[in-house]
């Protein structure tokens, strides 16, 4: 079992149900002989504290890999950065205790957040190298940048993919655990 545990990007935000990334990249899994099932785990609007809350719920799903997806809303409401990382590595190491293979996807954020940035962004390789993990750098690649998103790929919020969108990220999610399958 697959467990996306994240925030909105994971969720699927906005979108009718079926379409978020993990919907995609269960029908990518199969489509390519991949026999996992993805359990999306995403809740919108979580935090780094919040997903540390419910990390046992995850671990008694007894999953084979994590993909890690939480930090863009600390990152959004300012969160310190080493906050941020202190959560991300409890998770890392309960994940980890429990057996399960960690996969960190990593985010960003909009340019206004300026040198905040660096450091945030940072946490994630930082913890990636530290821990030995596969890290996914940035989930939203190929649909979202700095300056802005692709047309059609992201919601009028330029927060959230759209169902356009999050079979880009299901493929990106795809290569990153490919080795791993």
């Amino acid at each position: 079992m697959i467990v996306a545990f994240g925030d909105s990007l994971s969720a699927g935000h906005g979108l009718e149900s079926g379409l978020s990334y993990p919907d995609f990249l269960q029908k990518l899994l199969d489509a390519r002989g991949n026999h996992y099932r993805v359990v999306n785990q995403g809740i919108s609007g979580d935090t780094t504290s919040g997903g540390l809350s419910r990390v046992d719920q995850c671990i008694a799903l007894r999953p084979k890999i994590v993909l890690l997806e939480l930090g863009g809303n600390d990152g959004l409401r300012g969160i310190p950065v080493a906050k941020i990382r202190a959560n991300l590595d409890e998770m890392i190491l309960r994940f980890k205790a429990k057996g399960a293979t960690v996969v960190l996807v990593g985010i960003t954020l909009p340019p206004n957040y300026g040198d905040y940035i660096e450091g945030f962004e940072k946490n994630y390789a930082d913890l990636a190298r530290q821990h030995s993990l596969t890290l996914i750098p940035f989930l939203m690649d190929g649909i979202w940048t700095p300056t802005g998103g692709k047309p059609g790929m992201m919601q009028e919020d330029g927060i959230h993919p759209t169902a356009k969108g999050t079979p880009v990220m299901a493929e990106t999610v795809y290569q990153g655990i490919r080795k791993l399958l």
